[in-house]
């Protein structure tokens, strides 16, 4: 592989202007195909297999024409102090409300609170119901204004008003503190490499890949039904990686030009050598994304592969743009000090005239020679601290974010508390029971028998009368719970709905199913729960078995993973110390704690996989090459903390900035995602790979790198230390005796 990305790298750098031709041509069309697609609404949400989706599947076909996935809004009145909404002035008010309500061509239907007996006991409350025909994300905006206004004008009038629903909901946006991310990344950059031009090159490598990537998605969402946050994290993603691998070539490129190497040649080389590392990180990061699949959620899934294309946009760019960027950059990457110091010879100030100065350890090797003479301590100290951090992670709580969950200045959050004041908590989070008595021989008895079942079972505080369809075989029963839909009692109760149809099937033929937004995210929860397992095998298996080939060794790989273990739950301790308990929570923006997200633990195991293994990559590849020339074990840690530690630092803290930079979303799922990231970047890269990976390598010494010699013939080679770029050039280190790994 080594040989084939130095001739691709070679070609790129000769051929720079058609490389970048191709590369801006591609973003132009991709710019081009966003800018005339539609906008982009929330992708369907649908979990196959479960009961919920099978009740609503079932509504959409016994109840056709009822908009089952239209928009509704919840618009909820209070009377003033003293007042109820019975006294007539409020209830004229509010008719007129309804009235008004009523004129808009996308409203399907507005329930009258008075009618409908949606008035609380005490009268102090009441709300109508507005179906809408389209979801919340079609709606034109005149239809949200005109909603706006109906309440504007009932609040003048001396009602309180909010309003709960779907249908004012926004297309989720970053915020200013994404651009405050890539700032800091940029003076990362700057500091690390001393240069305007090798620091901004990574940054511009990465927009482009980043601009493909999205505007792609931006064009296709429309046609394959891609979510508004499906850009927004292939963006995350796409630009931390983007970065990370344009910044490792062009680290190796310098450092191959200081070795005296032509322009093109060091270019070649270092597509050859830190390519190859590009390469298998990105193939970590795209299985772990691609591998979202296996839970069967349609739009995980879509989440997972759309990020997955951008991350190898991210790797084809780096393979060819960045260096056809450094055939126009020349010796522009160096640092302005050794720019210096070049011009300064060339006028024949020779640097040699000077006394010779002792070249002091830098940071990365004076660490990496202290963990190598205490490893057991820093192994230890390193992977107490990251168990402390995990704690957390036993009281964790999933569940999907509602209107409960939103902040308490938004008007969701205000009619949610409003309907839990005059309605009660479980008021928030009805329950839909489908009752489908096809095969019934007496589908009304059926229909009574349900409800009356339902009403003799704990935590139940309202059961409404069947309502049936035109043909009388199917019919709706709404329940309502007494406790809010995020607790563990509306949890047991729809476990017991389900439990008590089961004998209701037996006696009457009638199939029991029990659906609504709180029965899908109970459905979610248990459905990622049951596949995180699996999740975890196919994804650690396969890039197990991927950094077998890399590293020719069984213990490396197999540290890797466990490592990868203990900063994924540490990150996932900090997530719920921060989003559940409420620490921290200020400084994050989080004004409403909850439960997790339930998709949070395993889209972090596959997005902290990816990116855990391109630090392991990036670092230990540099130790197995110093190793495999002749190096101690121990020498060759620190060889590779030598080279590679403050590139891979670099890189850490900009993925950490882009992902930190996220955290100002308007989206809680975005907000916690890019805080979960950045959290578990931090420990993976500075505890695990910088301390655990150290001292276990020293720990083990050659062991570490053994590899049964059956195994070793049957894997194929990869040269990802590019060996036969050595032996084809005759370079010193050709008469190095080789280790035999």
């Amino acid at each position: 592989m080594a040989t084939f990305l130095y001739k691709l790298g070679r070609l790129s750098f000769r051929r720079r202007h058609l490389v970048a031709l191709i590369w801006v041509a591609l973003l132009a069309l991709a710019g081009a195909g966003a800018a005339s697609a539609p906008t982009a609404g929330n992708s369907s949400f649908s979990i196959p297999g479960t009961e919920a989706q099978k009740a609503f599947d079932l509504l959409e076909q016994r109840f056709p024409g009822t908009s089952a996935d239209g928009a509704t809004a919840r618009v909820v009145f209070k009377a003033p102090g003293g007042e109820k909404m019975t006294d007539p002035g409020n209830k004229a008010t509010v008719q007129d409300t309804v009235k008004e309500l009523s004129d808009g061509s996308e409203v399907a239907a507005v329930t009258d609170p008075y009618r409908a007996k949606a008035v609380s006991k005490d009268g102090t409350v009441a709300y109508a119901q507005v179906s809408y025909k389209v979801s919340g994300m079609e709606l034109d905006d005149a239809a949200k204004d005109a909603l706006e206004e109906s309440a504007q004008h009932a609040r003048e009038a001396g009602l309180t008003v909010e309003i709960g629903g779907d249908a004012l909901q926004a297309v989720p946006h970053t915020g200013s503190s994404e651009v405050i991310g890539i700032a800091v990344a940029a003076v990362v950059l700057v500091i690390t490499f001393g240069s305007l031009v090798a620091a901004g090159l990574p940054l511009l490598t990465a927009l482009i890949g980043v601009g493909i990537g999205v505007s792609t998605i931006t064009a296709l969402a429309s046609a394959l039904d891609l979510g508004s946050t499906t850009s927004i994290l292939a963006m995350m993603i796409g630009l931390a990686v983007g970065i990370d691998y344009a910044l490792f070539i062009v680290s190796r490129y310098r450092a191959e030009l200081a070795e005296g190497r032509e322009r093109e040649e060091a270019a070649g080389r270092a597509v050859g050598t830190a390519g190859s590392a590009v390469v298998f990180a990105g193939l970590t990061v795209v299985i772990a994304l691609v591998g979202l699949a296996v839970v069967n959620i349609p739009m995980l899934t879509k989440m997972g592969v759309a990020a997955a294309g951008t991350v190898a946009i991210a790797v084809l760019i780096a393979l060819t743009m960045v260096p056809a960027l450094l055939g126009y950059a020349g010796r522009r990457v160096k640092p302005m000090g050794e720019k210096s110091r070049l011009r300064g010879r060339a006028k024949g100030r020779d640097a040699s005239d000077r006394p010779a100065e002792p070249a002091k350890p830098n940071l990365g090797t004076r660490w990496a020679s202290f963990v190598v003479r205490r490893p057991l301590a820093v192994l230890l100290l390193a992977v107490v601290g990251l168990g402390a951090a995990a704690v957390p992670a036993a009281d964790l709580e999933l569940g999907l974010p509602d209107d409960g969950s939103q902040p308490t200045s938004t008007t969701q959050r205000r009619a949610y508390d409003l309907l839990s004041e005059g309605f009660g908590p479980g008021f928030n989070g009805p329950l839909m029971v489908v009752v489908d008595a096809k095969g019934s021989d007496d589908p009304e008895a059926a229909f009574t028998a349900v409800g009356d079942e339902i009403k003799g079972l704990k935590d139940v505080v309202t059961v409404t009368p069947p309502a049936p369809n035109k043909a009388g075989d199917t019919a709706t029963i709404t329940v309502i719970p007494g406790s809010k839909p995020s607790s563990l009692s509306t949890e047991n109760l729809v476990h017991g709905i389900r439990d008590a149809g089961a004998g209701i099937k037996a006696d009457t033929d009638a199939a029991v199913l029990v659906t609504g937004s709180t029965a899908m995210n109970i459905d979610v929860s248990q459905k990622l729960n049951d596949a995180l397992v699996p999740y975890l095998v196919l994804v650690v298996g396969l890039a197990f078995l991927l950094l077998i080939v890399v590293f020719r060794s069984i213990l490396v790989p197999l540290k890797a993973a466990l490592g990868f273990l203990l900063s994924v739950t540490a990150a996932l301790g900090a997530v719920v110390a921060v989003f559940q308990w409420g620490w921290l929570s200020g400084l994050m923006g989080v004004e409403q704690t909850g439960p997790v997200m339930s998709m949070m633990p395993i889209f972090m195991v596959g997005v902290v996989f990816g990116l855990a293994m391109d630090y392991e990559v990036f670092l230990v590849t540099r130790m197995r090459e110093a190793y495999v020339h002749g190096e101690k074990p121990a020498q060759a840690v620190v060889t590779g903390f030598r080279h590679g530690a403050r590139v891979v630092t670099a890189a850490a803290v900009i993925m950490m900035a882009v992902f930190a930079g996220f955290i100002g979303s308007s989206e809680s799922m975005v907000k916690m995602i890019g805080f979960g990231l950045a959290i578990a970047v931090l420990f993976d890269a500075f505890v695990v790979r910088m301390a655990i990976v150290p001292a276990v390598l020293a720990l083990l010494g050659r062991r570490a790198w053994w590899l049964p010699r059956w195994l070793d013939r049957a894997l194929p080679n990869v040269d990802v230390e590019g060996e036969g770029l050595r032996a084809s050039s005759g370079d010193d280190d050709g008469d190095r005796e080789l280790v035999r790994v």
